[in-house]
């Protein structure tokens, strides 16, 4: 779901008095992208594991924090999107990682199916995911990118063709490569359960 072009605009406008330190221009930015932010905050939250501590909206909240710290800066509302859903992905590994810290459990399992990226249900195959993907950077940028916005920005081919301005054909046929990448990566990866 994209944003009226008015509101894109002004979107954008908001985003370079931000980086332009207006500390007003947070405010006065959020309304305007909440809601895309909230469904993709929800879509996270949807796939995470029953009774996990944060909520949408905690997630989006503390997120939009990160966004808009001092010396934020954004070139227009597609990289602010790009950028959400990283810092979205940094509150979740934090998480994460300080639940893992109270639990150290057995094997860790993370499915790739054929029409997504699976979400793991717990902390540790968010994180088995958060390193896999960090490797993924370190090989290729952009692929890292379009699973980023697959898989913490919720968006789908067309929405992630349109904020990298990619054709849609160069996102399928990335979003198979990366997914063909991660499969091998998180295959070695793994822990069999009960092992």
């Amino acid at each position: 779901m994209s944003a009226p072009e008015s509101d894109r605009t002004k979107t954008t406008h908001l985003l370079r008095a931000l980086s332009a330190g207006d500390a007003v221009a947070a405010a006065q930015l959020m309304p305007l992208v909440y809601e895309e932010l909230h469904r993709i905050a929800a879509r996270l939250m949807h796939r995470e594991r029953a009774g996990h501590t944060l909520q949408a909206t905690a997630l989006l909240n503390e997120a939009y924090v990160r966004l808009v710290e001092p010396g934020a800066s954004y070139a227009d509302r597609a990289h602010f999107l790009r950028t959400a859903a990283r810092a979205m992905r940094n509150v979740l590994v934090d998480h994460a990682r300080a639940r893992a810290s109270q639990k150290r459990d057995g094997g860790v399992r993370v499915d790739l199916d054929t029409q997504a990226f699976a979400a793991p249900d717990d902390s540790q195959g968010l994180l088995l995911v958060d390193e896999t993907l960090a490797q993924l950077a370190a090989a290729d940028a952009q692929l890292a990118q379009l699973v980023e916005l697959r898989f913490f920005g919720g968006l789908d081919n067309r929405e992630i063709a349109q904020t990298l301005d990619l054709s849609l054909r160069s996102v399928e046929r990335g979003w198979r490569t990366a997914r063909a990448f991660l499969a091998r990566a998180m295959e070695r990866r793994e822990v069999p359960p009960g092992a």
